[in-house]
Parts: structure tokens; C-alpha cells; sequence
């Protein structure tokens, strides 16, 4: 069997193979409600045979939201729906997860296909918050610094989120700690120019991090894995680099967390990224290899093969594939017929297989 194809257990929890679907924004819900697109969007790749289901970017208070059309989980209502799209994802084999998320200053923009910018108050939009008053672009209206009340509600809100995802049935828990969002913004000093327990050295900008984790693992089963996916740097001189990146994987791995899912970037907007086939792997390899913590590879991963190779070398230990599922909701049984694996098909799609 394939490395590609071979199961990977944390704690209690088993992954039938090592292909997991990136969360990725649907930007399709109202007031942080999921409906039909989601059922069937994540239900979909679960059926592909992936054999981890990441939910996209969920947020964790309504002025936590990307956009409008940002998934939440701060409301009790929103558990319904979600309960009956991890339902079905775990009738398919696959393990449901969730990615835990607050935008922080780049909160409150309109959809992709809407132009991506900035909502004013008249057209949906709210004020945003951040570790300091500095906006992503040098046009929008700067976020609100937050105070210890407002650090003590995120922490509340990140650990009262964690109880809905148990009560909705998910298995994994992601926090998002990437891409320029509200936890990334805390990790790097471009971003970060407090002068309290919260900014300035390393360990004062890791400090929000850790006591988020820390209120969840007051809630979350210990025998549940706990993600957090990461920048590993932010492509821009004087930023969160990967040499303070593998010392954080090292300290969350005494944490007690499971894995690290390897991105990049997204912190500022004048970031030179050189975006190429699996151009995120070496962070992958090296936060791996350097922390001794499992780590995902996420980045341009397209083709089995490129996959497999990645698992052999013990670059990662999973592989998050998001454009490609995308392309592909059945990547899953294409790869295992390009690796010679013979992997189960649900029953009604067995004549084709």
C-alpha cells in the first residue's frame, strides 16, 4: 500500500488514508448559518474517499467573519445544520473537521466575486479589532486595538465555539492562526505593536495562541485531535519567519497539540510570494523534522505521485489539498488507481469503479 493511502491515527481517531480536504471559504451563508451548498460541497469530497473533511474558516463571533457569507458557530442555532453535514460525512468513512477562526482586521470585506474590499457600515460592514490600529490596506479604516476586555472575549468566545463543535459531532478541531487573520496578526511584529503582555517579544506575541488553547483543551476531548495551521513565515522583512515558527511548533507540541498545518503569507499585502508546485513543503519538512510534531503540507499539490513522494520522504505526514478538491472531488479514487491502491468505493458508485 501507498504512503498516500495508508491510515494515520491520532489519539482516538483514525484517518483512513492522508488526503484531507483544506478548509476553504464558501462565502455561501447567512448570518454564519449553514445550508444545502455546504451539505453538499463537504458531503460530496467525503464521498470521494478524502479521509479528512476540514470545514472552512468558522467564526467565532459574528465581527469574526471574513465576509458576510462567513460560516459561524457562535450561535447555539448554528449547531443544527452543522450536525446533519458531519452526520453524513461520517457515514462516508471520512472524519469531519472544523477550522476555528476570527479575522480580526481583515474582517468585515465583501465576497471575492463582490471585489474583496473593505464593508463600509452603510453597505453590511462593522468595526474590526486587532492587536494595534493598523488597517491591511492603507485605505481601510483601522481596527480597534484590543483591550484585556476585548483579548479575555476572544479567548471566551475560541473556547465557547469549541463546546458547539463537540455538541455538532466534530471530531477535529483547527485553530486558524494564519493567513493575516486575527491570531497571525498577534504572532507577527509587523502587525503587532503593543507594548503589554501581548506585543513585543516572542513570547508575548505567541501569548494569545496559547491561552486560546488552553480555554479549548478545557473543553475539547483530550482523546480529540487539536490543529492549529499556521504561517510558517510572511514573505516580508521584518516578520514571523520560520525560525520563530519551529520554535512555536515545539512549545504547542508540549501544548498537546497534534499537528501542524503548514501555510504561508497573507499577513500583509506588499508580501513577494513565490508561489510554485508544493512551495510550502519545505516548511512542512523542516517544522517536522526540527519540532518533532506531526505537520500537514499544504500548497500546490496536485498529482498523486507529487503527493506520495512528499509522505515517503517524510516531509508531512498529511497532505491538505484545496484548489485540487476543488477540481476533483473524487481525487481520492483517481490517485489510488494511479498509485495501484485498492481503496473502498461507497456501494453506490461500485459499478464504476
Amino acid at each position: 500500500m501507498s504512503e498516500l493511502f495508508s491510515p494515520l491515527i491520532i489519539k482516538d481517531i483514525t484517518f483512513r488514508n492522508r488526503i484531507a480536504v483544506s478548509p476553504m471559504c464558501m462565502y455561501s451563508a447567512i448570518d454564519g448559518f449553514a445550508n444545502d451548498w455546504h451539505l453538499v460541497h463537504l458531503g460530496s469530497r467525503a464521498v470521494g474517499g478524502a479521509g479528512l473533511i476540514m470545514q472552512e474558516a468558522t467564526a467565532v463571533a459574528a465581527e469574526g467573519r471574513i465576509s458576510p457569507g462567513d460560516l459561524g458557530i457562535y450561535k447555539d442555532t448554528h449547531i443544527e445544520m452543522l450536525q446533519r453535514i458531519v452526520s453524513f460525512i461520517h457515514l462516508q468513512g471520512a472524519v469531519a473537521g472544523i477550522q476555528l477562526a476570527h479575522a480580526g482586521r481583515k474582517a468585515s470585506c465583501a465576497r471575492p466575486w463582490e471585489g474583496g474590499k473593505q464593508l463600509s457600515k452603510e453597505n453590511g460592514g462593522w468595526s474590526t479589532v486587532a492587536p494595534s490600529t493598523l488597517g491591511f490596506f492603507p485605505d481601510d479604516v483601522a481596527p480597534r486595538a484590543l483591550d484585556e476586555k476585548g483579548l479575555q472575549k476572544i479567548i471566551s468566545d475560541f473556547k465557547m465555539a469549541a463546546q458547539r463543535t463537540l455538541k455538532a459531532g466534530y471530531k477535529v478541531i483547527e485553530i486558524h492562526a494564519a493567513h493575516g487573520y486575527l491570531i497571525h496578526q498577534f504572532l507577527s511584529p509587523l502587525s503587532n505593536h503593543r507594548i503589554d503582555n501581548y506585543g513585543g517579544n516572542f513570547e508575548n506575541r505567541i501569548r494569545l495562541l496559547l491561552e486560546i488553547i488552553d480555554a479549548i483543551k478545557e473543553v475539547w476531548p483530550q482523546n480529540f485531535p487539536l490543529f492549529v495551521r499556521t504561517s510558517a513565515t510572511d514573505w516580508a522583512e521584518g516578520g514571523w519567519n520560520i525560525e520563530e515558527m519551529v520554535k512555536l511548533a515545539s512549545i504547542l507540541k508540549q501544548k498537546s497539540v497534534d499537528l501542524i498545518d503548514c501555510s504561508s503569507g497573507g499577513l500583509v499585502s506588499h508580501a513577494k510570494i513565490p508561489v510554485g508546485p508544493g512551495f510550502q513543503v519545505p516548511f512542512a519538512d523542516r517544522i517536522k523534522n526540527e519540532a518533532g510534531i506531526l505537520t500537514g503540507a499544504v500548497g500546490l499539490i496536485t498529482e498523486a505521485k507529487q503527493a506520495e513522494d512528499i509522505l515517503q520522504k517524510k516531509q508531512a505526514d498529511l497532505i491538505f489539498m484545496a484548489r485540487e478538491s476543488l477540481r476533483d472531488p473524487y481525487f481520492a479514487f483517481n490517485a489510488a488507481k494511479l498509485l495501484e491502491d485498492n481503496i473502498e468505493w461507497p456501494l453506490q458508485y461500485i459499478r464504476a469503479k
